[in-house]
């Protein structure tokens, strides 16, 4: 009786520990992630029989086949959760409960406005009719918004994607290749099938807004700049960014391969419209200063109060 009592006890532990790690708000904007997600499929895609990406469009190509019991709601759950759970080693706990428990809502949004709401969605898009341009753009950005919203907040919209994380180096490539690989080839099925390409060419165009859009939701529309600048005048230009931007900078010593002589490499980030002032401020104080620039996808601070 003891022994069960201990056991009982650690297990309450490791739960109130592991539940420490979830945040009520991810779980608030999942909830509109699946649902925003769930509204662009059902009012735009699946009514015109446009196809998503990944296992969402792998879903509506199987719901359209199958027999009428066999919905989109069913084929996400059953496609979506075993891939989440094989996953679950190397993405982790907190990625898979929030995966599953966003794609159970966007499971239960289809199906609720697919079967339940008085709205029909079984011919023409309620808000598109049959325009297949405007159902593939507003499809795009809205299930785009949603599957950013769930990336954004801890979680996937799409067990492909975990599939492309496990996989991907195996097979000698990368995530991106591994997801645009499974896509290509779904779309040539469903274009073989329908016996049909314009329905596959127009899911393109939904697949293609709705990545750009997953990128503003994860990113941001105004990507940050950082700036690797190699120079011997490294206090010069440290002041001048300093005094322009006031933000912080980070400096290393460095050796040129070939002259062997010493360098500063200085690190800043920015924004894209402080740019062109750095690239003069620069080049004022060391002409001869060699400067590369990348994008930023996120800046994360310990201190929200550090400049």
């Amino acid at each position: 009786m003891r022994k069960i009592k201990l056991r009982l006890t650690v297990f309450r532990k490791r739960l109130a520990e592991f539940s420490k790690k979830f945040s009520p708000k991810n779980f608030l904007f999942l909830i509109l992630a699946g649902i925003v997600n769930g509204f662009g499929v059902t009012f735009f895609l699946s009514p015109v029989s446009l196809y998503d990406s990944g296992i969402s469009g792998t879903s509506m190509l199987l719901a359209q086949k199958t027999p009428e019991f066999l919905t989109l709601s069913f084929f996400l759950i059953i496609l979506n959760v075993p891939l989440f759970i094989y996953g679950l080693r190397k993405q982790g706990a907190v990625f898979t409960v929030y995966s599953i428990f966003v794609v159970t809502v966007y499971s239960i949004t289809a199906w609720l406005i697919s079967d339940v709401f008085p709205v029909d969605v079984s011919v023409t898009s309620p808000l598109a009719g049959e325009d297949l341009l405007l159902c593939a753009l507003f499809g795009g950005v809205i299930s785009g918004l949603g599957s950013g919203l769930a990336i954004r907040f801890g979680g996937a919209m799409d067990g492909i994607e975990v599939m492309a994380v496990i996989f991907s180096k195996k097979l000698g490539i990368s995530v991106g290749t591994f997801v645009m690989s499974y896509n290509v080839i779904l779309y040539i099925v469903c274009g073989i099938l329908s016996v049909s390409w314009i329905l596959p060419l127009y899911s393109i165009i939904a697949y293609s807004v709705g990545l750009k859009t997953v990128d503003f939701i994860v990113e941001g529309l105004d990507r940050a700049k950082s700036a690797m600048i190699i120079t011997v005048k490294p206090d010069q230009i440290c002041s001048a960014v300093s005094a322009e931007f006031k933000c912080g900078i980070t400096t290393m010593q460095a050796k040129g391969y070939y002259a062997g002589s010493n360098r500063t490499v200085v690190y800043v980030v920015i924004n894209r419209f402080q740019l062109g002032k750095l690239k003069a401020l620069v080049h004022q104080n060391d002409p001869a200063a060699y400067i590369t620039v990348s994008d930023v996808a996120d800046v994360i601070s310990a201190n929200k109060n550090q400049k």
